[in-house]
């Protein structure tokens, strides 16, 4: 088993362009991106269909819910399956021994843990400046969440999402276009990936603004790609953030707009305040990582 692909910053910018050592090297990510949108879009697009019948204000379902959460394992299933196809045994093993790379200095646990919280925070102290008043906080107790973030990554679709996006797809597209442009690409697929979800009754991103959470998933998307880096290419913190991400968001809620046309752009000012915030911290990163050089695993 090999340690999985190692990152490092170089005394100059170098570009990566020399897939032979990768996982998979044989299979275009046209054709992982195209397999992975059919496998989840048909689970999560027969899940839409079927809430048509929720109640307004009910959640669906167990079997709908059940449908998404198989839709969610879609990029990592693909991805193990065209390791399995290129390399064999060894390239499954290569794909997801960064799932259990945990030796990572302690701050990144940390960070990981409350990055979401830290913007929500700035967006109250904004909030506070403009209205004078804060804003109104979730009634969760913050360790609760924060545990549920630790649980979530065991055993939630974090899994299925970060072995695929940042385990397959973000090394591949980084030697092709760099760690910055790879993790702002990535963002777009990984936005467009949740589009169904918008049109599925009775969940917290039905009828509201694509545009929105497309410019705030592509902020998240460098911001993983930065720790994925930081971390040496450790799955294990970018399923901690993903899960910290959503399971904190709500410690100051989100203003949701009366539900309309997802493709419809308007939001909430405290939506677009969010995003400016996440934007500074998304900013900062690609700056970090302009010289960023992801290279591949040792054989």
């Amino acid at each position: 088993m090999t340690n999985g692909p190692a990152l490092r910053l170089p005394d100059r910018s170098v570009r990566v362009t020399d897939l032979r050592h990768w996982p998979g090297r044989a299979v275009s990510l046209p054709a992982y991106f195209v397999l992975t949108f059919a496998f989840t879009w048909t689970f999560f697009i027969t899940a839409a269909v079927l809430s048509a019948s929720v109640p307004a204000g009910a959640s669906p379902g167990p079997g709908i819910l059940a449908l998404v959460l198989l839709g969610t394992f879609g990029p990592a299933i693909v991805a193990v399956g065209l390791s399995a196809r290129a390399e064999g045994a060894h390239g499954v093993r290569a794909l997801l021994a960064p799932m259990f790379r945990w030796r990572v200095p302690a701050r990144f646990y940390l960070f990981a843990m409350s990055f979401m919280i830290a913007i929500k925070l700035a967006f109250a102290l904004v909030y506070r400046a403009i209205n004078h008043a804060w804003p109104p906080f979730g009634a969760g107790r913050v360790f609760l969440l924060l545990a549920a973030a630790l649980f979530s990554t065991a055993v939630g679709g974090q899994s299925g999402e970060e072995v695929g996006w940042r385990g397959y797809a973000l090394p591949r597209l980084a030697a092709r276009f760099g760690l910055g442009a790879a993790s702002i690409l990535l963002g777009v697929i990984w936005a467009v990936w949740h589009l169904p979800l918008f049109y599925l009754h009775g969940v917290d991103t039905y009828g509201q603004s694509f545009a929105a959470y497309l410019l705030s998933v592509i902020a998240f998307s460098v911001v993983i790609a930065w720790l994925y880096w930081r971390t040496g290419g450790s799955l294990l913190l970018t399923m901690l953030m993903h899960a910290a991400i959503n399971n904190t968001k709500d410690i100051v809620p989100a203003v949701p707009r009366t539900p309309m046309n997802p493709l419809h752009p308007s939001a909430t000012a405290a939506t677009w305040i969010t995003i400016a915030l996440l934007w500074i911290a998304a900013g900062y990163c690609l700056v970090r990582m302009r010289r960023a050089v992801l290279t591949p695993p040792a054989a």
